[in-house]
C-alpha cells in the first residue's frame, strides 16, 4: 500500500516537473518568436525608410528646381544648368521627333553577335531575345531605337485606359514591380509560359530603375506588345519619368550600355514613358493601376486627358500658349501652376478624418526655409491673397488652368498613392507625391464606377502581395529580393473569367535556395544595420549635439537610455533603439565596465565609412556628401547636359552652390576647390562624377537601395513600443 502511494507521489512529482519544463519551453519559444517579429519588422522598417525617403528627396529637389526656373533671370547660371530638364518639346510634330530619332544611318557592324531583328517583328525574335538575354548578350543601338519607334508608334494608338475581357482565354496574368531585376522576369516566364495568343499579360508599371537589366526588360515587353498587341498590355508606374530616372539608376544604365546612342534613345523613352496607358479594367469589374486613388480620382476624367503631355508627372504641364511661345519665367499664370506641386504637404499627425482640400496652397513651405533669406522675402506664400500664390477661388485663373491642374493631380494620385487602415484621404507626406486613401474611398470609388477589384503595386510587400480594405485592394510586387537576398517574396497574379485572384508566389536569386530561412533573414538584418550604422554617421554632427545636451558633465559618455533618447530625437525613426544597441554599438565604445554607458565619440570612429578619400576635407562638407549622396549625384547627371559622365571645374561649383541654397548652408569658395583639386588627380579641367562618388565611397555596388540613398524620414507605425513587450 505504502509502495503504491509512493509510487503515486513520484509521478506527480515528475508530471510536475514536466509541465514546468513545457512551460519554461513555451516562454522560451514565445520570446524567440517575439525577437524574431520585432527584428523582421525594423529590418524592413529600416529598408522601407531608405525608399521612401530617397523618393521625397527626389521629388524635393525637383520642386527646388523648378522654383528655380521660374524665378530666376533666363541669364542666370544656376537656371541654365538645370533649364534643359524642364522644356516642353510637344510642339514638335511626330515626323520631326521620328526624323530624330532615325536608326538608318547607324550600321551593325560584322563582328556584332547578339540578336538581329526585322520588322514587323515575329514571335521567334521576340522569344530569341528573351534567350539572348538570358544569356548576358546586348542588342544593337540600332535594332534598340528601331523597336523603340515602333513602340512608340503602337502606344500612340492605344487608350488612356485599356478595357480588356477574359472570355477570350482561361485568364490573364498581371505581373507588379520589376525594377530592371530581369531574373524575376525570366522565372516568371518559366513557371507561367511567355505571352501568347492563349497567355496574355499585363504589367504594370515601374519596368525600370534600381535593378541592372531595365533596357532589357523593357525591350522584352515591348517586343511582346508589337507581336501580341491584343495580349500584352503595360500600365505607366512612377518611374516610367525621366526626372525619377536621373536619381535611381535607369539614366546611367543606358549610357553606359549605350555611350554612342544613348542620349537619343533616353529622349525617345522619355516619349514613350508618357504615351503609356494609365490603367486597365478587366471584364468591367477589376481596375488594374499602378499607385492608386484619391477622393478625387474619375475614371472618366482619366479617359480623356492628353497623357503625353506628361513627361514627368511630379511637374503640371505649361499651358499651350506656353508651349509654344519662347520660354518665359516672369509669367504669373505659369508660376501658379508650377508651384502648386507641393500642396500635399502637411502634418500627418492630425487625428481627425482628412481631406486633401485643407492642404491648397503650400506650394514653396517646404522648402522656403531651406532658400537664403533675400530669396525667401521673393517667394513668401501669402494666403488668402489673389493671384498666383492665393487662395483656390481665386477667379483670375482660367478654365483651362484649373481643368490642367486637375488631371494633373488626376495622374499623380493614379501613379504615386498608398493605401491606409484608417478612413480618409491625405497627402502622402511619406513619399512626397500623391496621397493616402482609406477603406472609405475606396468603397465610394467602387460603387460610382460599379467595380469589384482594385488592383496596384507600387509598394514591396515581404509575401509579393498583400489584400486591404475587406480585400478590396490588391497589392502586387513582382521584384523578389528587392531590397537584399532573402528581403521578400515576388509574386503575380492570374485572374480568370470568375475574377477570383489566384496568386503565385516566388524567389528569383539562386543564392536563396542554399540559405536556410534563418540565415536569409540574418542576411538581411545585417544589410539593413549596414546601411543604418552609415546613416547614423551621415548625421553624426546632429547627433553629438543631442548627446552633448544629456552630457551634462561633459564626459563624453551618454547612458543607454539617453542614447537611444538621442538618436530617436534626431532620426525620427520611431526603432527600438535599445534593442538594437547590440547590432549598432560595438568595440570600446560599448565598454559596459562603465555603468553600462556609451563614448559617443568612439562610437562614431567606430561608425567611420572606411576607406574614404576623406583627407584635407572639410567636415561639415564631407558630412553633406554622405548624407545627401543621392541629390547630389541627381544635380551631376541634372547639370552633365551631354551625359558625358563629366562635367567642368565652373559647373562642379556652380552644382555645389545649388546644393548649398538647397540645403540652406554656407559652403565656401575654398572648401569646394579643395574638393575639386583632390578629384581631379589628372589637372584636366574636369570632373569625373563615377570617380567622384566612387572617392568618398558615396556609391555601394553591392546594395540595391544605394540608388536614391538619401535622409531618414519617419515612415511606418512606431516600433518602440515593441520594447515593452513581456516577451521580449
Amino acid at each position: 500500500m505504502g509502495c503504491g502511494v509512493s509510487k503515486s507521489n513520484q509521478f506527480h512529482k515528475n508530471a510536475g516537473k514536466a509541465i514546468k519544463s513545457a512551460v519554461l519551453i513555451q516562454r522560451w519559444y514565445r520570446q524567440f518568436v517575439a525577437r524574431k517579429e520585432m527584428r523582421r519588422r525594423y529590418t524592413w522598417h529600416i529598408f522601407q525608410s531608405i525608399e521612401y525617403s530617397g523618393e521625397q528627396a527626389q521629388i524635393k529637389l525637383y520642386n527646388f528646381l523648378g522654383y528655380l526656373m521660374d524665378n530666376f533671370t533666363p541669364a542666370s547660371n544656376e537656371r541654365n544648368l538645370i533649364s534643359h530638364i524642364f522644356r516642353d518639346n510637344e510642339v514638335c510634330r511626330d515626323a520631326e521627333w521620328e526624323r530624330y530619332f532615325c536608326y538608318k544611318n547607324i550600321e551593325v557592324p560584322d563582328l556584332y553577335s547578339g540578336p538581329h531583328l526585322t520588322f514587323p517583328l515575329t514571335v521567334e525574335q521576340a522569344v530569341g531575345l528573351v534567350e539572348a538575354f538570358r544569356n548576358k548578350k546586348q542588342l544593337h543601338s540600332r535594332y534598340v531605337l528601331q523597336l523603340l519607334l515602333e513602340t512608340w508608334k503602337q502606344l500612340r494608338l492605344l487608350p488612356n485606359i485599356n478595357r480588356i475581357s477574359t472570355c477570350h482565354s482561361k485568364e490573364i496574368t498581371i505581373c507588379g514591380d520589376l525594377h530592371g531585376q530581369l531574373e524575376d522576369l525570366l522565372l516568371i516566364f518559366y513557371k507561367n509560359d511567355m505571352p501568347s495568343l492563349e497567355k496574355p499579360y499585363l504589367f504594370n508599371g515601374d519596368f525600370v530603375d534600381r535593378g541592372k537589366d531595365s533596357i532589357e526588360i523593357l525591350i522584352i515587353l515591348f517586343s511582346f506588345l508589337l507581336v501580341y498587341p491584343s495580349e500584352v498590355y503595360l500600365n505607366r508606374g512612377n518611374h516610367e519619368d525621366h526626372i525619377v530616372n536621373l536619381r535611381y539608376g535607369f539614366t546611367k544604365e543606358v549610357l553606359s550600355k549605350y555611350r554612342l546612342h544613348g542620349k537619343r534613345i533616353l529622349k525617345l523613352l522619355q516619349k514613350i514613358f508618357s504615351w503609356l496607358p494609365l490603367a486597365t479594367v478587366i471584364d468591367q469589374k477589376v481596375l488594374v493601376i499602378h499607385g492608386g486613388i484619391s477622393n478625387t480620382t474619375d475614371l472618366s476624367v482619366l479617359a480623356r486627358v492628353d497623357r503625353h503631355n506628361y513627361n514627368s508627372a511630379l511637374r503640371p504641364p505649361k499651358k499651350r500658349h506656353q508651349r509654344e511661345a519662347e520660354e518665359s519665367i516672369d509669367s504669373d499664370e505659369e508660376a501658379g501652376s508650377t508651384n502648386k506641386v507641393l500642396q500635399r504637404r502637411p502634418s500627418l499627425t492630425s487625428p481627425r478624418t482628412l481631406t486633401r482640400n485643407c492642404f491648397q496652397n503650400r506650394s514653396l513651405q517646404d522648402f522656403s526655409d531651406r532658400l537664403k533669406a533675400n530669396t525667401v522675402e521673393e517667394v513668401e506664400v501669402h494666403e488668402g491673397l489673389p493671384g498666383p500664390f492665393g487662395p483656390e477661388n481665386d477667379t483670375s485663373q482660367s478654365c483651362e488652368s484649373i481643368s490642367s491642374e486637375d488631371e494633373w493631380k488626376q495622374i499623380l494620385d493614379l501613379l504615386w498613392s498608398d493605401p491606409m487602415a484608417q478612413d480618409g484621404c491625405v497627402p502622402n507626406e511619406v513619399r512626397g507625391g500623391g496621397c493616402y486613401w482609406g477603406p472609405d474611398v475606396t468603397e465610394d470609388f467602387l460603387n460610382r464606377h460599379n467595380l469589384q477589384l482594385i488592383i496596384r503595386s507600387h509598394e514591396c510587400k515581404q509575401e509579393g502581395y498583400e489584400f486591404c480594405h475587406n480585400r478590396k485592394v490588391l497589392t502586387l510586387f513582382s521584384a523578389s529580393n528587392y531590397y537584399d537576398v532573402g528581403s521578400n517574396r515576388g509574386a503575380y497574379v492570374k485572374l480568370g473569367p470568375d475574377l477570383v485572384p489566384y496568386l503565385v508566389q516566388y524567389q528569383a536569386s539562386s543564392m536563396i535556395r542554399e540559405l536556410s530561412v534563418r540565415q536569409s533573414a540574418g542576411r538581411s538584418e545585417r544589410s539593413a544595420n549596414k546601411v543604418l550604422r552609415e546613416q547614423l554617421f551621415a548625421h553624426k554632427s546632429d547627433l553629438i549635439c543631442a548627446f552633448k545636451k544629456l552630457d551634462s558633465e561633459n564626459k563624453g559618455r551618454v547612458s543607454l537610455a539617453n542614447w537611444a533618447s538621442a538618436v530617436e530625437s534626431v532620426m525620427h525613426l520611431g526603432l527600438p533603439w535599445r534593442i538594437m544597441r547590440s547590432q549598432l554599438v560595438t568595440g570600446r565604445s560599448a565598454d559596459s565596465s562603465i555603468d553600462n554607458s556609451i563614448d559617443y565619440y568612439e562610437w562614431f570612429n567606430e561608425l567611420a565609412i572606411k576607406g574614404a578619400n576623406a583627407d584635407h576635407i572639410d567636415q561639415s562638407l564631407l558630412e553633406t556628401l554622405y548624407r545627401h549622396r543621392s541629390t547630389l549625384e541627381t544635380i551631376f547627371r541634372i547639370v552633365d547636359t551631354d551625359n558625358s559622365g563629366f562635367i567642368t571645374m565652373e559647373d562642379f561649383r556652380q552644382t555645389w552652390k545649388l546644393l548649398s541654397v538647397y540645403l540652406k548652408m554656407e559652403i565656401t569658395e575654398d572648401a569646394i576647390s579643395d574638393l575639386a583639386v583632390t578629384i581631379d588627380s589628372n589637372q584636366d579641367g574636369s570632373i569625373d562624377i563615377e570617380e567622384f562618388m566612387e572617392a568618398f565611397r558615396l556609391t555601394d555596388k553591392k546594395s540595391r537601395l544605394e540608388r536614391g540613398r538619401s535622409m531618414f524620414m519617419g515612415t511606418a507605425t512606431d516600433l518602440t513600443k515593441l520594447e515593452g513587450d513581456p516577451h521580449i
